[in-house]
């Protein structure tokens, strides 16, 4: 653990327990953005080749990292540009033309859903405003009208859980395919996409994954060459890096790329990958489960009202309290060098580096608070 401590400066600073939404970022990306500003001060287009076989190794590297074959992940700068480009690629032709997600996902998922309903799309949303995702009514609203399935891995607001082997059946037994944001699971939940047979996988290397701000796309293999993203740009041609006209699509999930890519950010997220691959997500996952039962055991003995899932199975890697008056507490929290969240409950994620010492002093600062 020391080891693992010792490459995050963050650390040093505070009790940083906001993994959730932003991670810390290993000491090495400095070397990373050094070196970056060398290729600036001595520009040469020849540093394209290079930066391209970065962004290539970064893409196939999470695909590893989530049980995926190489050639099936693209990045880019954010997981809305990636959703839009898998809502262009569909017509919505009635009757199927349905949208099934949750009311747990995060903005982005329904405002996307609901620009698609110019070209036909119906967005229904499930769920009664609580912190849980009732997964049997959410399969109770999939039948021959859902073309597509959206749904969280692990839900931003609570931390609640999807049974995505259970769901990604259920879905392709009507004829649906799934759509799955991990940007909350990716990193501290083990997935592994090709055991599940899921259709589509988004997360992002800022949160759980010890980058920054660089998205990914899954795109199942065999599912690729048969959609042609509306929203598109010209890397992702089959002729994109010959600087000639391009005939058709790229092949794998290069065909949902955009325009000129923004390579720094890949090449500084490659360290934090780097770092989560060494340790392994079965050993991260152990980890974040001592921590966050902590938390729960803690808030449950301080009389802390727990809004995530108790049940471990049931729990991403955050837990949500209601605190009354929260988003103040978070600041006086924040004053004491104590780092959380605050999306409508205080949401405390910790992460490999976190150690269940500074979960104690944390807690022991959240009831003082509280008081």
């Amino acid at each position: 653990m020391s080891e693992i401590r010792a490459e995050f400066p963050l650390l040093e600073t505070c009790v940083y327990l906001n993994s959730n939404s932003t991670g810390a970022v290993p000491r090495a990306a400095e070397a990373v953005l050094a070196g970056y500003w060398q290729t600036l001060r001595t520009w040469r287009d020849d540093v394209w080749g290079g930066w391209h076989e970065g962004l290539d190794r970064y893409a196939d590297g999470l695909a590893a990292f989530i049980g995926a074959p190489a050639g099936s992940v693209v990045t880019d700068a954010n997981l809305s540009t990636l959703l839009a480009r898998i809502a262009s690629c569909f017509d919505y032709r009635a009757p199927r033309n349905r949208i099934v997600t949750t009311d747990r996902e995060f903005p982005t998922v329904p405002f996307i859903w609901r620009a698609a309903g110019r070209y036909g799309a119906q967005l229904d949303e499930v769920g009664d405003g609580g912190p849980r995702i009732d997964q049997d009514a959410l399969e109770n609203r999939i039948d021959e009208r859902t073309l597509l399935v959206c749904v969280p891995h692990a839900s931003f607001s609570s931390g609640a859980t999807v049974d995505l082997a259970r769901l990604v059946k259920h879905a392709h037994d009507a004829g649906a395919l799934v759509v799955v944001d991990a940007f909350q699971s990716v990193g501290i939940m083990p997935l592994d996409v090709t055991a599940l047979g899921v259709d589509f996988v988004l997360g992002g290397s800022h949160k759980w994954m010890c980058g920054v701000g660089t998205a990914f796309l899954y795109v199942r293999p065999d599912l690729a060459p048969t959609l042609r993203p509306a929203a598109t740009g010209w890397q992702a041609g089959d002729r994109a890096l010959t600087f000639q006209p391009s005939a058709g699509f790229a092949p794998g999930a290069q065909r949902f790329a955009g325009g000129t890519p923004y390579p720094l950010t890949s090449l500084i997220s490659q360290v934090g990958l780097d770092l989560l691959s060494g340790v392994g997500i079965d050993a991260i996952r152990r980890h974040s489960l001592a921590c966050t039962d902590r938390i729960v055991a803690r808030a449950e003995a301080a009389g802390i009202p727990v809004v995530s899932p108790v049940e471990p199975q049931h729990r991403g890697g955050v837990v949500c309290l209601d605190v009354a008056d929260g988003e103040a507490v978070k600041r006086r929290l924040a004053a004491r060098d104590m780092i959380c969240s605050w999306r409508g409950y205080l949401r405390i994620g910790p992460h490999i580096y976190n150690t269940l010492d500074e979960i104690d002093r944390f807690m022991d600062a959240l009831e003082d608070e509280c008081r």
